[in-house]
């Protein structure tokens, strides 16, 4: 067996990319070559079969010269025409089997998504591929409402921890120093962009500080608000405790995520966010805006409601002594569920 991944490849970090690699490393774990073309602007030298076209026609030229019998692509986001064109020309590479993972879980019941049905754009390309695979069952209901048969939808949730964690790792001096100054630590990871209610953590920071003074803000993620953001928290008289770090490694982070006392997820629209599986795993606390999607273990609270987001705050905050703190093991089954995927599609057993 032989795939080809198209999507967003690291850095930056993010939860696509983290399913993306995930998939890679299982399958050249077993032997099982796995090529990647990269669909974003951030953009490096091509090196172990991992490719960085500058255009639309490289991109071409790749997915016709490379062999495969499996292309996968994973997209995030708004079904644009631009993602739709690129989708149908991968349903129509001669000689393979097309996936899509359709990662983007709240676009189901964006304005947006809600008024696609079976005779849209949209409808026509997503039926053309061979297996779709949705995040949520949201998702998976949408595929449907687009008309895409049962027998080639598959709900497979987003792994919550890659292999790469490592228990023991120090983190880097930018993020060591003022993670040990302290206590408690909150922790934000994403994008820098208004969907993740951003200000609202900049000002619960100075309420929990009225009780907890040592407390502190790591803000993990790069995006267009980041001047906006550092213009705000410069603002502030506890600014030397909110740090705006940018993108950080990912090893770095979910070391970071293991360190820090709560993580939050204040968002105006999400999806299910592999930050918070993963601090789940890690066994951080996690507050999160409800969207009707979160695991089990997550602490609810409405969106922009900063009372609310205070007061879960402190009763995490507070209950500290009983929570276990221990990380779960490392689990690849949904990356598994992936792969089974493939074996159906490639009709042998073995797969390899």
């Amino acid at each position: 067996m032989r795939v080809l991944q198209l999507g967003p490849y690291p850095p930056p970090h993010g939860g696509v990319q983290s399913n993306l690699v995930a998939i890679r490393n299982f399958l050249l774990k077993r032997n099982i070559r796995c090529a990647v073309i990269n669909i974003t602007r951030h953009r490096k030298a091509d090196a172990d079969d991992v490719y960085y076209p500058k255009s639309s026609v490289e991109l071409l030229e790749l997915l016709l010269r490379l062999k495969y019998d499996i292309v996968h692509l994973h997209l995030g986001g708004m079904l644009t025409q631009r993602l739709l064109g690129l989708s149908l020309v991968c349903c129509l590479m001669p000689k393979s089997k097309s996936v899509l993972t359709f990662h983007s879980g709240g676009y189901p019941s964006s304005p947006q998504g809600r008024k696609l049905g079976r005779n849209s754009l949209a409808g026509f390309v997503l039926r053309r591929f061979d297996r779709l695979i949705g995040v949520n069952p949201a998702i998976v209901e949408f595929f449907g409402k687009l008309g895409v048969p049962a027998e080639r939808r598959r709900l497979i949730y987003p792994h919550s921890l890659s292999a790469e964690w490592t228990e023991l790792r120090a983190l880097p001096d930018s993020l060591a120093d003022f993670v040990k100054s302290h206590s408690p630590l909150l922790i934000s990871v994403g994008l820098l962009e208004k969907e993740y209610d951003l200000l609202l953590q900049i000002e619960v920071l100075g309420r929990v500080r009225r009780q907890f003074p040592n407390a502190g803000l790591l803000m993990i993620g790069s995006g267009s608000l980041e001047a906006k953001l550092r213009s705000q928290i410069a603002a502030q008289s506890y600014s030397s405790h909110i740090l705006l770090s940018g993108d950080v490694a990912h090893k770095d982070t979910l070391q970071a995520i293991k360190q820090s006392d709560v993580m939050l997820r204040t968002t105006l629209y999400d999806g299910d966010a592999v930050s918070v599986r993963e601090a789940l795993y890690l066994g951080t606390p996690v507050i999160a805006s409800d969207n009707g999607m979160r695991p089990a273990g997550v602490r609810l609270i409405p969106s922009s409601n900063l009372d609310a987001l205070v007061n879960e705050i402190q009763d995490v905050l507070s209950t500290a002594g009983e929570q276990s703190g221990s990380t779960a093991p490392v689990d690849e089954t949904n990356i598994e569920a992936v792969f089974n995927v493939y074996q159906e599609l490639v009709g042998r057993s073995d797969a390899i």
